[in-house]
């Protein structure tokens, strides 16, 4: 056998939210709804999916590595085409910018209770990284700060938080950026930003133009890309510049680009999308509140429990799985006591909660 490093030895593997298809295949049900993984409910735009069907006739040359899509977003953000990198997702930046700035010997800082996908590429990475407690559900950025050393090269944040919904307010960010040293780069995950934009004390990190911030964005979420995965990354161009030397050569594929190329054209699926969001968050914090659950309000496209114990969200979770109502417990994350419901058409919020209300009362009962 080929040996491996020991901290690639030790790491858990991602493991993504049930499917549909696997849970109607395990339980012998039909009708199943996904409210696990926090995808679009409204589908994808339709001029993303037009841009990919036109983009399939140039499928026989090489993709242009995302060269379109950086000038397109360079034009809608006010930058230079060299302040933006594109990628397979939001994921796919960050992780070429671990590859391209991490050293031996350096360290990183996060929170728990974070991204699961970035905790997963920071075990991979081999450098030490410091996880500190969250604070009621959220960052705590005074300990991140006190965290800081001559060793420290890269903080995360992901601003809402995946899974807790919470963000890190304008005030607070502002007071810790100036905290951290230039020579650190602090990425800033906005996967769920199209969301949360616009809601008081929010901060656009791109407002700011700070020279040791990388802006990582995503289609997956609001623009209901995630099958095709494209993403993108703005920050100084020194910085996306030494990216440019690492990230894969041809990356995103030709209909990926294309889909983002679309998708930032379609201005009303978005606004239909931010405002379906904002109705559904509206809904499940009223019927959560009514239910007596202690529950994390949230700028993001889900709400998360807290059950206080693993038993009880594995009861809870298995309860909705039998009644086809598929959500993410989070364990995996780091939040074993707490599971994370995705907002869907009303029709599904609804059946959601009905589903939820019918599994309490059977706890009561049992």
């Amino acid at each position: 056998m080929i040996a491996v490093p020991s901290h690639i030895a030790s790491l858990k593997p991602y493991q993504p939210g049930k499917s549909i298809a696997e849970v109607e295949r395990e339980l012998g049900i039909t009708g199943s709804i996904k409210l696990a993984s926090n995808e679009n409910p409204l589908g994808s735009s339709p001029m993303a999916i037009e841009a990919i069907a036109n983009s399939l006739h140039d499928l026989t040359y090489y993709p242009d590595a995302g060269w379109s899509l950086r000038h397109a977003l360079a034009d809608r953000f006010v930058i230079k085409p060299e302040n933006v990198i594109c990628g397979s997702g939001s994921e796919s930046i960050i992780s070429t910018a671990l590859h391209t700035f991490l050293e031996p010997g350096n360290e990183m800082i996060t929170s728990e209770g974070t991204f699961v996908g970035f905790q997963v590429l920071a075990h991979a990475s081999g450098v030490k990284t410091h996880f500190t407690p969250l604070k009621k559900y959220a960052y705590d950025l005074n300990a991140m700060a006190a965290k800081i050393n001559d060793k420290t090269k890269i903080i995360y944040i992901a601003n809402p938080n995946n899974p807790t919904g919470t963000a890190v307010t304008t005030d607070a960010l502002e007071r810790f950026i100036a905290r951290v040293p230039d020579t650190v780069l602090v990425i800033m995950d906005e996967a769920y930003f199209e969301y949360a934009d616009g809601w008081p004390d929010y901060p656009d990190s791109m407002h700011y133009r700070w020279d040791n911030v990388l802006t990582c964005r995503t289609f997956s979420k609001a623009h209901g890309l995630a099958g095709i995965r494209i993403g993108y990354g703005m920050a100084h161009s020194d910085i996306i510049g030494k990216m440019l030397k690492v990230k894969l050569p041809f990356e995103p594929s030709t209909p990926a680009a294309a889909a983002g190329l679309g998708a930032m054209r379609d201005g009303d699926f978005l606004r239909r999308t931010v405002e379906l969001n904002r109705e559904s968050l509206l809904y499940f914090h009223t019927e959560l509140e009514r239910l007596n659950l202690n529950f994390v309000p949230s700028l993001a496209n889900y709400v998360m429990i807290d059950f206080q114990n693993a038993d009880r969200v594995e009861r809870v979770f298995n309860g909705l799985l039998q009644r086809g109502v598929i959500t993410r417990p989070l364990r995996a994350f780091g939040l074993p006591q707490c599971l994370r419901i995705s907002t869907g058409t009303m029709e599904q919020n609804r059946r959601c909660i009905d589903a939820l209300q019918g599994v309490l009362s059977a706890e009561v009962s049992a």
